[in-house]
This record gives structure tokens, C-alpha cells and sequence, in this order.
């Protein structure tokens, strides 16, 4: 890396994963790097946006970081730009040194039952778009007036979230930065009831203690936790559970929810455990009326205990349901992916060939894209650091395996915002990103809030194209 030509790295997405990836290249008096930051919407930050809970702003706060490092002097970001649309695979592999995918896992997983195409039905990614403004999904309509009762299907963070913004009070609502649109909804809700439903027992559940903790704290809910099911779901031992702090404290909150005396509070949140849909069943009018559930036994599998199916059904009614089973990553044009397991194929992050398993000189993956999803946002730190010592490895390779190198034809900065100048005119670059960002903010002080959020894309194009070139 002594050549003239700086370092030349395209990171494919603004999130958390890209963000940490940038700043470990960019950190250091003698980095030798530029990085250039390639974003399909407008605005950056991903899933701290976009999927943080409203009522979370304490994690939303870790966006100062990488305003840090989108301040080098040596960070471009390219925002608006669609990669296999703007520019692709090869023309990034001509003009830099290292392609570093960073778009995380925005698809959701479906249950595979009958009726999850009902009307009442939704993708808890939809929906957590839908209460954040992601542009997306502003025109999703949820039916929050004819129903009484939501169940939620999952048993990590983001069912928890989903269950808590359907019961918030107004007053909790009120400070958020939830979108308008969703502020509105919200406010004129008729769900008094949420039941949330996990496969597995309450010690294999997938929920941060914080967050398990919060759900008792609720202006207008009580947090319901029926004992002999707890109890039910700890009689098979999990050693891993065992052993695991969360587990063992989110064991220790559930049983006090189960002795807790509901306070009489005109909302609830029910906490089921060993129970898996097996349809969601239409009413007359062709909308979602009732989940028809099994009851799961737990047993030894290859991982740990894993739920089986017992004879014994449950019908729970319910006018809306969300599954929060998880989310998935989709592929990118022309780049490796393993469609079993929703990533890109790698070895460390370094992409791998899907069929081959060769190493792809000049590419490499961070985040969910890279592992699946799991984890906190501050995972992905320690992640890309591993991705990013990967490629100050291969790059080292000078006179050793030329095959780890990539090699760029024109590894020029100029020539990169030509093309994409040409290709999209309405470039949004980070100055207009940051005018975005203070309408968002102005509107929000007048209103007592965070921000309030521009969720149009054709107003915040309208707002960047009068703070950039």
C-alpha cells in the first residue's frame, strides 16, 4: 500500500455494518484508504432509522459515530444510488480495490402456513418500516381499528417491539420520532391485547434482558405470564441455557411477571411459550380471524433442545398477526449468495463462489448480509474489524499470493462520480443527506420531538438538491 494510488474501497450499504467497516479502514493518522459509500435511499444509518423502536433514542444516538467518520476527509457517500442499477459489479471491481457488501437482511421470514396471505397478516419488517418512515413501506395499511386482539409470532426483540408500539400510551408515543402517519394510527388503535407466541420455551426465547425488563414498565399494559406454562416450558433442562447469563435472567423476569397481580391496566401483553402456528384462518368477510396453533414438546436435538409438534391444537382469535421469525438477506446482482441460508457465501469475509467455495479476490461482506441475523447493533463492530482485517491482509499480499489481491484498472475517485452523475442525476451525497437531516430536525423541535421524519422520496430529494452541487 506505499503505491501513490490511494486505497481505493466501495462499501455497499450505510448502515451499522458499513459504517463500523468504514471507520476501521478510515481510523489511524496513516491510513492509506478512501472509502466510497453506496446507498439505494437517500438517507443512511440502515436499521438504526428504519428499524430501532420510536421509543428507543438512547440507541439511535450511536449514529455520532459515524458522523465521525463520514466527516473524513478521505468518505464519500453516494446516496440514491441503486448497485446493479447505477452501477455494477464489474464497473465497482474496475474502479476499486475492494467491494465490501454491508446491506444487511431486509427481507422477512415467512411461517409456510395456509392464510399468511390474509388481510390482517404482515411481515413484522413491514411493519416496523411502516412505524419508521422507511419509504418503503409508508402506503402499507394496517387495520388497527376492527381488531381487539394481535398475536405476535416470534420470540426475539423485534416481536417485543412490535408488541410494546401496538400498546404504548400516548404520552409514550408522543416524544417519538414515529412517523406521522403511524403517530395517527397508532393513537386511534382498538387492540387492547397482544399475545405473543414462541415455539421454543421461555428459556431458549431470544429477548435482551432490557428489553424483557421494559415491557413491566408500560403506562397502559399489564405484561401477563401464565406459571404453569412457564413452568411448563423450564421441566426439560437446557444446559446452553444454562450456562447462558440472558437466558437465566430472562428466565428469572418471566417468573416474576407470572407472580406479578396485573394492575388493572386497559391494555395487555400475553407471553406464550411451546406454541407454532399451523394457519391463519379467514373470518366472512375474507379477513384474518383466528390462528390455529399447535403445542410443542421440547426434545434433544443436534444444536441444543429443539420444539416438536404434540397432538394438542389451539385456536387463539385474532384479528391482526405479525410474524417476527426473523429476517432474511436478498441477493445482489451478480454476487454469490446462499439462498438456504439468506447471506452471502464467505470465509471470514472474504466472499466465497457459491459452488466452488474459491475466494473472490477484491470482495468481501460485513453484518447480517455476512452472518444472518443476529446480534446487537454494537456486534457489528467487532465484525467488521474481522472483515477489515482481512482486506489490509490481502492487500498486504504484495509479493506473496497475488490471487488474495484485487487489482483495479482505473482506480480513479473522478471518474467513479462521473459515471454516476451520468447514470443518476439525483445523486443525494452527504452534504445532502445533512440537509435532509436538519428539516427532520427543525420540525421536530417545533414539535417537541426527536425529528420528524420525511418519508417521501421525491421531498428529500427536493430538500438535498438545495444543499449540493
Amino acid at each position: 500500500m506505499t503505491d501513490a494510488t490511494p486505497t481505493r474501497i466501495a462499501v455497499i450499504g450505510s448502515g451499522p455494518a458499513g459504517f463500523y467497516a468504514a471507520g476501521h479502514l478510515l481510523k489511524g493518522p496513516d491510513s492509506e484508504f478512501e472509502v466510497d459509500m453506496f446507498e439505494r435511499l437517500p438517507t443512511p444509518w440502515g436499521l438504526v432509522r428504519s428499524g430501532v423502536a420510536p421509543d428507543h433514542p438512547k440507541i439511535k444516538s450511536v449514529t455520532r459515530i459515524y458522523e465521525k467518520t463520514a466527516a473524513h476527509p478521505r468518505f464519500r457517500y453516494f446516496g440514491n444510488v441503486t448497485f446493479g442499477l447505477h452501477v455494477s459489479r464489474e464497473e465497482l471491481l474496475r474502479h476499486y480495490h475492494a467491494i465490501v457488501y454491508a446491506t444487511g437482511s431486509p427481507s422477512d421470514r415467512p411461517l409456510g402456513i395456509p392464510g399468511e396471505d390474509l388481510p390482517g397478516s404482515h411481515a413484522a419488517t413491514e411493519f416496523v418500516g411502516w412505524y419508521n418512515g422507511h419509504p418503503d413501506h409508508t402506503d402499507l395499511e394496517v387495520d388497527l381499528l376492527s381488531a381487539e386482539r394481535a398475536v405476535v409470532i416470534g420470540n426475539g426483540n423485534v416481536a417485543i417491539d412490535v408488541a410494546r408500539m401496538l400498546v404504548l400510551a400516548p404520552q409514550e408515543l408522543a416524544p417519538t420520532d414515529t412517523a406521522d402517519h403511524a403517530l395517527e394510527v397508532l393513537g386511534a388503535s382498538r387492540v387492547k391485547e397482544v399475545v405473543v407466541v414462541g415455539r421454543r420455551g421461555p428459556a431458549q426465547a431470544a429477548f435482551t434482558n432490557p428489553e424483557l425488563l421494559e415491557l413491566g414498565e408500560l403506562a397502559d399494559a399489564d405484561v401477563i405470564v401464565d406459571e404453569a406454562e412457564l413452568e411448563r416450558g423450564l421441566a426439560v433442562h437446557d444446559e446452553q441455557a444454562e450456562q447462558d447469563a440472558t437466558a437465566r435472567r430472562n428466565v428469572e423476569i418471566l417468573r416474576t411477571y407470572a407472580q406479578r397481580e396485573p394492575a388493572g391496566h386497559p391494555k395487555r401483553i400475553v407471553l406464550r411459550f411451546l406454541l407454532s402456528p399451523t394457519a391463519l384462518v379467514a373470518g366472512e368477510n375474507g379477513h384474518l380471524s383466528a390462528v390455529e396453533l399447535v403445542r410443542n414438546e421440547l426434545v434433544p436435538g443436534a444444536s441444543g433442545l429443539r420444539a416438536q409438534a404434540t397432538g394438542e391444537q389451539e385456536t387463539i382469535d385474532a384479528g391482526l398477526v405479525f410474524r417476527a421469525i426473523g429476517y432474511r438477506g436478498i441477493p445482489l446482482p451478480r454476487v454469490p449468495f446462499d439462498d438456504r441460508s439468506g447471506v452471502i457465501p464467505n470465509d471470514g469475509g472474504r466472499v466465497t463462489d457459491a459452488e466452488s467455495g474459491d475466494t473472490l479476490a477484491g470482495e468481501y461482506v460485513v453484518g447480517w448480509i455476512k452472518r444472518g441475523p443476529s446480534g446487537v447493533i454494537g456486534t457489528n463492530k467487532k465484525d467488521a474489524q474481522e472483515t477489515v482485517d482481512a482486506i489490509l491482509t490481502d492487500l498486504a499480499a504484495m509479493n506473496g499470493d497475488a490471487a488474495a489481491r484485487h487489482s483495479p484498472e482505473q482506480p480513479d475517485a473522478e471518474a467513479v462520480e462521473a459515471l454516476l452523475r451520468e447514470r443518476q442525476p439525483e445523486l443525494v451525497t452527504y452534504q445532502g443527506w445533512e440537509a435532509i437531516d436538519r428539516h427532520e430536525r427543525a420540525l421536530g423541535e417545533a414539535a417537541g420531538r426527536p425529528r420528524v421524519k420525511v418519508t417521501s422520496i421525491e421531498e428529500m430529494l427536493r430538500l438535498a438538491a438545495d444543499e449540493q452541487p
